[in-house]
């Protein structure tokens, strides 16, 4: 019989304290992936998230031929991607793709380092028909020869003669423009990428690939220019700090009717949450690199209307832990999916607690406010996992969430940093 690792959750506890924020999962993934780019010097990372998307990167770029260290405790990435010279070894395995989504981040150094690229299988949260046509197409605009086999599970990218054009993105997906940009980066000539996404992470790997040499204008902007160049070179970098985690930590205090402080946190890569919570009663006070998140427990929170859309809009990430906190709202709550049309399996966790949603298409309906009971709940996905813990902290009784391996792709030393801020959150492996 095999092990499964779990969380176990007792609630009733208010979060206080000082918590510290991650480096920013969706900014590591990507610069992982360029730093493959480089041939020349080792690529340093400084505040990388401790988390098991990151192990995956780390896997593949091993399997691809590079030299990684991951110093845990430091929280810090070496990598020297000067041997990345065999094409033979151009191939993203499914043992490996499949379990997170980030795999296809690779595909632009294994184009321009070793002529191909060879994609098995991509994993992560399964969400929908969202799928990643849109960059293997981008990938094809600039030159690159993109095949599927019959069974449509391995895609092959052949990149003879790649050259600048002018690239569009259908939605402004992070994943998408970081890697079109990344592709840009070496391909001769100038390479226009529109609808580009505006996210904070998009920035920092922008800034990233640019001292590493790459010559990219106009991020923040949606209209990215890119002109290639011969070489990348290695440098340092510090990732940013992890919005979603700020996020959930967030939430997670106001449910609880908590005061924490947030090391790292910055308010203004919120966007629009910011201003839900705010409407629901969570009160934000940012001073220098500490964000201060409280909640008056005497005051109802109040319901909420959200609807999920790319950066600076209400992040899709978050819609999970919304709909937990709005599961104790005084009224009705509605959310919209506008991102993924797969991200509303918390729902049905959260109603086998005692929660009244209601989902019709891409819309949910949380009747509140619900007195949640603990029972066992999936984490179907990353995000889902989170929110589940979440109402775990307000549910009377224990609450079991699993598996653990969901929410550890994304939140690093997540029952540590919950227990030292009082939560009674235990990250457990069971027969």
């Amino acid at each position: 019989m095999g092990q499964e690792v779990r969380y176990r959750v007792r609630g009733g506890h208010a979060l206080h304290g000082t918590a510290f924020i991650q480096g920013a999962k969706n900014a590591v993934l990507p610069m992982i992936g360029a730093a493959l780019l480089a041939s020349k010097g080792r690529t340093v990372l400084r505040n990388v998230p401790v988390i098991e998307d990151v192990r995956r990167a780390l896997e593949l770029a091993e399997y691809v031929g590079a030299k990684v260290e991951f110093h845990e405790a430091e929280r810090t990435i070496v990598i020297d991607a000067t041997g990345l010279n065999d094409p033979n070894r151009a191939v993203l395995p499914a043992s490996i793709a499949s379990r997170f989504r980030g795999s296809v981040l690779f595909i632009p150094a294994l184009m321009h380092r070793m002529g191909r690229a060879r994609i098995e299988g991509v994993g992560g949260c399964n969400l929908g028909s969202r799928n990643l046509d849109f960059h293997y197409r981008g990938f094809a605009r600039l030159g690159a020869e993109v095949t599927e086999d019959p069974e449509r599970k391995h895609i092959n990218v052949k990149a003879d003669n790649l050259k600048g054009g002018r690239l569009y993105l259908d939605t402004p997906s992070h994943t998408g423009t970081e890697n079109l940009i990344m592709a840009a980066a070496l391909t001769p000539g100038t390479t226009v990428i529109e609808h580009a996404a505006l996210e904070p992470e998009v920035l920092d790997v922008i800034e990233f690939l640019g001292s590493m040499g790459a010559k990219i204008s106009g991020g923040g902007t949606g209209f990215i220019k890119v002109e290639g160049v011969s070489e990348l070179t290695a440098v340092e970098h510090t990732v940013m700090p992890d919005r979603i985690d700020t996020g959930v930590f967030a939430m997670m205090t106001a449910a609880t009717g908590g005061d924490v402080s947030l090391v790292g946190a910055n308010l203004d890569h919120l966007g629009v949450a910011r201003w839900k919570l705010e409407q629901m009663g969570v009160q934000f006070t940012q001073q220098g690199a500490v964000l201060r998140v409280r909640r008056d427990p005497n005051v109802p929170l109040r319901p909420i209307n959200a609807v999920t859309s790319p950066f600076p809009g209400f992040a899709t990430d978050l819609q999970p832990p919304l709909m937990a906190l709005a599961t104790l709202a005084e009224g009705e709550s509605y959310i919209r999916e506008a991102i993924f049309d797969g991200r509303f399996a918390l729902a049905d966790e959260l109603n086998k607690m005692g929660a009244k949603i209601e989902v019709e298409g891409n819309r949910a309906i949380v009747h509140g406010p619900s007195e949640l009971h603990s029972t066992k709940v999936t984490a179907h996905d990353l995000r889902c996992g989170a929110g589940a813990i979440m109402a775990g902290l307000v549910a009377k009784g224990e609450t079991i969430v699993s598996p653990a391996y969901q929410v550890d792709r994304g939140h690093s030393h997540f029952a540590t940093r919950l227990s030292a801020l009082g939560a009674d959150v235990v990250r457990e492996e069971v027969s």
